[in-house]
C-alpha cells in the first residue's frame, strides 16, 4: 500500500467482511474463539479493525467459515496491508491514537465534507495559526512537542494536491465565527484569511461560509463534523468502505456508520449546505474581513 494511505481501510475491510462470514456461517464468537484456540477479545479486535492481522489467522478463519478460495486470497492480501504504516506514525508521540484512525481514514477517502463552527481546521491552517491554535490547545506541552504538532499539522496538508492516489474532493463549509475569531493577532488572522482564499483555486476544493446571519444551523447540536466517503477499492473485489462521521471532542472523538446516523448527518448538511454562501459571495467575505482587520 502507498505510504499516503497505510492500513486503516484494509483493517477496516477485513475485519467486517471477517464477522460477515462468520454471521453467515452461524458461528458466535464465542465458538469461533474455542474452534480457534484464540481468545474472543482476539476475535473482537480483528473483526473492529483494530490491528494488523496474520495471513495465518486470515486463513484459519477463512476455513473455519467455509469461505471459498478466490474469496479467501483476496482477504489475505488484505491482511498483508493491514501491516503497512502510514507516514502519520512518526508522530506518534505527539498523535493520540483515536486521532490516527481519523488520519488514516482521511488519507483514503475520496470525498471529504466538513463543517466547522470555531476555528480554521488543521487542513487550511497556516504555520503561524497552527502554532497558536496548538500554543492554546496543549499549554503544557514543550517547545519540542509543539514543533513536532505542528509539523505534523502541515504534513497532512500535502493530501489536498497529492498525484497518487488522487486527491480527494474537499467541500469545506465554515462558520463566520470561525473566520472573525482573532488568532494570534491581525497580522496572523490576515495571513489566515489569504489562505483560504489561495486554496480555492486547487480544483477538488471549495470552500463556503456560512454567515452568521442566517441564523442557527439545521441539526444545530452535531456541531463541527467530518462526513467521509470512501472510493471502491482493489478493482471492485471488495465493497467500497462505508461513509463514516467523525466527530471530534477535547480528549477523544467518535466515528459513526451505522445507516441511521449517516441519515441523520447527511439531513444536516444538506441544510448548511443550503444556508451557506455560494464560493464567489465567501471569498468576498474573507476578503472584507481583511480588509477589516487591516484597518482596526
Amino acid at each position: 500500500m502507498p505510504e499516503d494511505i497505510g492500513s486503516t481501510v484494509p483493517r477496516r475491510q477485513l475485519g467486517r467482511l471477517l464477522r460477515q462470514f462468520r454471521t453467515e456461517a452461524g458461528v458466535t464468537l464465542d465458538a469461533a474463539a474455542e474452534a480457534l484456540e484464540y481468545s474472543r477479545q482476539k476475535i473482537w479486535r480483528i473483526e473492529s479493525g483494530m490491528g494488523s492481522v496474520r495471513v495465518l489467522d486470515v486463513r484459519a478463519m477463512c476455513e473455519l467459515y467455509g469461505v471459498s478460495p478466490e474469496m479467501t486470497e483476496t482477504m489475505r492480501e488484505l491482511a498483508v496491508e493491514t501491516r503497512s504504516k502510514g507516514w502519520w506514525h512518526a508522530y506518534g508521540d505527539v498523535v493520540p491514537s483515536w486521532f490516527e484512525l481519523y488520519v488514516g481514514l482521511e488519507s483514503a477517502a475520496a470525498h471529504l465534507r466538513c463543517h466547522e463552527e470555531s476555528v480554521i481546521p488543521d487542513l487550511w491552517q497556516t504555520r503561524e495559526y497552527a502554532q497558536e491554535v496548538h500554543r492554546l490547545d496543549r499549554p503544557q506541552a514543550s517547545e519540542e512537542e509543539r514543533g513536532r504538532a505542528v509539523e505534523f499539522r502541515l504534513h497532512r496538508q500535502a493530501l489536498l494536491s497529492r498525484r497518487t492516489p488522487a486527491a480527494p474532493r474537499v467541500h469545506q463549509i465554515l462558520s463566520e465565527a470561525a473566520l472573525r475569531r482573532v488568532v494570534g493577532g491581525p497580522a496572523q488572522m490576515t495571513a489566515q484569511l489569504q489562505r483560504l482564499i489561495d486554496v480555492t483555486a486547487l480544483p477538488n476544493v471549495s470552500i463556503r461560509v456560512l454567515p452568521l446571519a442566517a441564523g442557527p444551523p439545521p441539526g444545530a447540536a452535531a456541531g463541527s463534523f467530518v462526513i467521509l466517503d470512501f472510493p471502491v477499492v482493489r478493482g471492485g473485489r471488495t465493497a467500497a468502505e462505508p461513509s463514516v462521521v467523525y466527530s471530534e471532542s477535547l480528549t477523544g472523538a467518535f466515528y459513526l456508520d451505522k445507516p441511521d446516523d449517516l441519515t441523520a448527518y447527511e439531513q444536516t448538511w444538506q441544510g448548511i449546505d443550503r444556508l451557506a454562501l455560494n464560493e464567489g459571495e465567501s471569498v468576498d467575505l474573507m476578503k472584507k474581513i481583511i480588509g477589516e482587520l487591516r484597518h482596526d
